[in-house]
């Protein structure tokens, strides 16, 4: 049986057709209008926002460091100055294996050991979005090669960088000091002096020194670039520049050859010598012996100049000018002399008859004097002319603790002396509050008897006693010393003198005193003095004093042989001067560490750089021959 045909319903199958075309239409359209309107606000609701992120993506802003400024000399040798080379850097953070990277390096760049532990270093003390270099100073022909197979090595660059030079090497190397790369100890302090923003794009500091007390004037003002990059942030072109401001050059109160001269005084021997202008307070030469050579420190010192440095037993980082602290010894005596006569203990012609030892009202103890029988009858001009320990543990047993503190604390000892150069100790000059402070002990009479002969617990820097030797030159006018004479503006180039040192304060000293003092000071660089040496044949007059300073103590029963001594435990060598007496040019303070006599050794050396300074003299090829052992002061 046939199924009845079907009869479609052409006009219900439009009808849906119709629906569903409209429907389909509308949700065509509702598309198109969330794409216009997406476009719409994209391009033009957010097109600031999106237009500066796509400039951003093209153009980036470098830094550009600012040249650092010259040091120069008071005669205007240069001391520090810049040069440009290039170098391979490796940013650690964009590479996968780093060891890889740098032996696939060393196939096109000599590479040493060396430079592969100094990297290492800088890895340890940078952050690693840093870029660090692996090596310096590459030649044309290493740019080259590496520049052709650039594309095999990300995160490797190579950079044009300025890089610091001392041309005179270990000249005045504590007093110039040396920059650094910057660590992250340098970070905290940029970030809590607000001065990060300046240091972008800086790799390196100041460390010591003058680069670093004078690091804001030697830094300079940054500068930016608006650069415009590929797809691979390889530079196309500069679109902007804001030039950097260079550093400042600062000219020094030092002379250069002076101290040229002092340094090879020395020759072997280890110590200290500052040299000061009186009547400005200008440093004229700071000498730490041994010293070292900055350039080693630029990009990081290698560890095997780093062990030989930190190691050695001559310690030549140490500087022993501004920081090292030694006994004064008979250099002392002069600033108690001059309590003496102040203070109404002691009179020009009040005498002593020496014994050569002194004791203690009811103390059995002898405090010895250095010459066996002693000097027979002493004044106080010739105290000082022959160093007499005994006379002066009369006076301190007479002055006392708190008049020594007290008076000779204004000199200088015990404080800093304002130097613009940071890291200076204070030294110490001994009272009875810091005993009882430090040991919990009260102070016995025997401290002071030590005292008096600048031993004891008296202690002093190198530049502390050419201070003290300034101040007692310029009759007891105190200033200042300082290192920069000059600064140089590289945004005005004006020129900016340091002001002349105004006095701190004026001693109120007597001027029968100060000559009588003086006086004696002249007769111990004449014949018969403990520095008489040092005045032979000289054109001018010189006013100094000597000093021994016992490095270990001596038995009462024994006696003081330096050839049974080991060299390191010799007593050290200290000499204080100024000259010409009669119009004082120069003061200066000398230290031999384990040099024996202050008149043999130390005496010989202030000689040479007195006879250069005043005469320009050239100095001898080596130190005299050393006075025999007998002679003391």
């Amino acid at each position: 049986m046939k199924r009845p045909t079907e009869l479609r319903n052409h006009q219900r199958e439009l009808y849906y057709f119709r629906w569903r075309l409209g429907v389909a239409a509308a949700g065509a359209v509702l598309l198109f209008t969330l794409l216009v309107a997406r476009f719409f606000f994209l391009q033009v609701v957010q097109h600031e926002y999106f237009h500066t992120l796509a400039e951003n993506n093209r153009i980036s802003i470098v830094p550009v460091a600012p040249n650092r400024g010259l040091i120069l000399d008071r005669n205007g040798i240069v001391l520090a100055h810049n040069y440009s080379a290039y170098t391979l850097e490796i940013t650690p953070s964009k590479i996968k294996d780093l060891e890889a990277t740098i032996n696939g390096l060393a196939m096109l760049v000599d590479i040493q050991p060396r430079d592969r532990k100094r990297f290492r270093k800088l890895i340890e003390e940078s952050r690693n979005f840093e870029s660090l270099p692996i090596r310096a100073r590459l030649n044309d022909i290493e740019v080259a090669r590496f520049t052709a197979n650039r594309f095999r090595f990300p995160g490797v660059d190579i950079k044009a960088r300025l890089f610091r030079h001392y041309p005179k090497g270990e000249l005045a190397s504590h007093a110039i000091g040396h920059i650094g790369r910057i660590n992250e100890a340098d970070l905290d302090r940029l970030e809590a002096s607000e001065d990060m923003a300046n240091y972008r794009g800086s790799d390196h500091i100041g460390k010591l020194g003058i680069e670093q007390s004078y690091e804001k004037q030697l830094h300079g003002v940054t500068g930016f670039e608006q650069v415009e990059t590929d797809a691979g942030g390889r530079a196309i072109r500069t679109l902007s520049r804001r030039a950097p401001v260079s550093g400042s050059d600062l000219t020094l109160t030092l002379d250069s050859r002076l101290q040229e001269v002092a340094e090879k005084a020395f020759a072997q021997y280890r110590g200290a010598l500052v040299a000061i202008d009186p009547k400005s307070g200008e440093v004229l030469a700071f000498i730490s012996k041994p010293g070292f050579d900055p350039n080693l420190f630029i990009d990081g010192i290698d560890p095997v100049n780093w062990d030989a440095l930190n190691n050695s037993l001559d310690k030549p980082l140490n500087n022993r000018a501004l920081r090292g602290q030694y006994p004064p010894g008979s250099t002392f005596k002069p600033f108690m002399a001059l309590a003496g006569l102040e203070l109404g203990k002691r009179t020009p012609s009040y005498s002593i008859s020496d014994p050569g030892f002194f004791t203690l009202p009811g103390n059995a103890h002898r405090y010895r004097d250095w010459k066996v029988g002693g000097h027979g009858s002493v004044d106080l001009h010739k105290s000082i002319v022959i160093s007499c320990d005994t006379y002066y543990y009369g006076l301190a047993n007479d002055l006392g603790p708190d008049n020594i503190f007290n008076f000779i604390g204004q000199f200088g000892f015990g404080k800093k002396t304002g130097i613009d150069i940071e890291g200076e100790t204070t030294g110490l000059l001994p009272s009875r509050e810091w005993k009882m402070k430090r040991y919990k002990q009260k102070w016995y009479s025997g401290d002071t008897i030590s005292v008096g002969i600048g031993q004891g617990y008296n202690l002093a820097t190198p530049l502390q006693l050419a201070f003290a030797t300034a101040v007692l030159a310029n009759n007891g006018t105190v200033i200042r010393p300082h290192l920069v004479r000059s600064i140089l503006d590289a945004g005005t180039n004006q020129v900016r003198t340091v002001p002349a040192a105004k006095p701190v304060a004026t001693l109120a000293l007597k001027p029968e005193n100060l000559e009588l003092l003086k006086k004696a000071m002249i007769a111990v660089t004449q014949p018969g003095g403990t520095a008489a040496r040092v005045g032979a044949g000289a054109p001018y007059l010189t006013a100094g004093k000597t000093g021994t300073a016992q490095v270990i103590a001596i038995k009462q029963t024994e006696k003081y042989v330096e050839s049974r001594v080991s060299e390191r435990n010799r007593d050290h060598a200290l000499f204080i001067a100024y000259a010409p007496a009669d119009d004082p040019k120069i003061a200066m303070a000398i230290l031999v560490e384990n040099g024996g006599h202050g008149g043999s050794i130390a005496g010989p050396i202030a000689r040479i750089v007195l006879d250069y300074f005043l005469l320009g003299k050239a100095p001898p090829s080596a130190l005299p021959v050393e006075a025999p052992e007998e002679e003391h002061d």
